[in-house]
């Protein structure tokens, strides 16, 4: 199989506080992976790295063998990012927004072409928001609003999806639909790392796991890694005395 992501040995700090501490991570192409920790162990600083968005201390970071920054700038990398990241009042429609996946298809006056409005529409009928398509982005519920990021990746052509935390404070529906079109993108050869606090539903969406708290502490089989006694590693003995997924 083939390497898509590989995180070896990376450290970061952010002045004074250690977010990474020379975490290493391979995830093979076509695999839908887990990412698992709680707040603070580092999970968005992880994706932000391999975006190319955050430089690492210390460490290698590959993206399809290439350097994030490039990887990121071919169009290879979609990403979803944690709702208070994205600033909602701005007047954007949700076209706009899963448009701006086919910026890196488009010439430098970023004029779209035929293709690049079917790629659009198709994005938006895959993530069931065809209807709301002209609707200002922030107008849109909270699962709404995380499938609009997730057509952004599809229209994009991204082979790699990097999700921070897209299942938080979504209804059932759209819950349901990105699990859904997770799936079918890695069935189709696609590789996604998915953050999440959802550890029940886990093991239908991904195909391994990995526990973070600031380095990998686990890897492997979300089964596997969803053992109590290893859960206590990262979580500690609070969360598991109350049963909390």
């Amino acid at each position: 199989m083939t390497t898509a992501i590989s995180v070896h040995d990376v450290t970061v700090h952010y002045g004074d506080v250690l977010a990474l501490d020379h975490a290493t991570l391979e995830v093979q192409a076509g695999r839908v992976c887990g990412l698992i920790g709680m707040n603070g162990s580092g999970k968005s600083t992880l994706f932000k790295t391999i975006t190319g968005l955050v430089r690492p201390d210390s460490g290698t970071v590959r993206v399809n063998d290439e350097s994030p920054g490039r990887a990121r700038k071919s169009g290879a990398v979609g990403y979803v990012p944690q709702s208070e990241d994205v600033d909602w009042a701005f007047p954007l429609s949700v076209r706009d927004v899963v448009m701006t996946g086919r910026y890196g298809h488009m010439g430098f006056m970023r004029h779209a072409r035929r293709t690049d409005h079917e790629a659009v529409d198709d994005a938006l009928e895959r993530v069931e928001l065809t209807e709301y398509a002209n609707r200002q982005i922030g107008q849109l519920s909270g699962g709404q609003k995380k499938r609009v990021f997730v057509a952004r990746g599809i229209a994009q052509g991204a082979t790699i999806l990097l999700l921070d935390e897209p299942f938080a404070g979504v209804d059932k529906r759209s819950e349901a639909t990105i699990t859904r079109l997770l799936r079918e993108l890695a069935d189709a050869g696609a590789t996604v790392l998915v953050s999440t606090h959802d550890l029940h539903a886990l093991p239908d969406l991904a195909d391994e796991a990995v526990l973070l708290m600031r380095r990998v502490l686990m890897h492997g089989d979300p089964d596997e890694v969803l053992q109590p006694d290893n859960l206590a590693l990262a979580f500690g003995l609070d969360v598991l005395n109350r049963g909390e997924n």
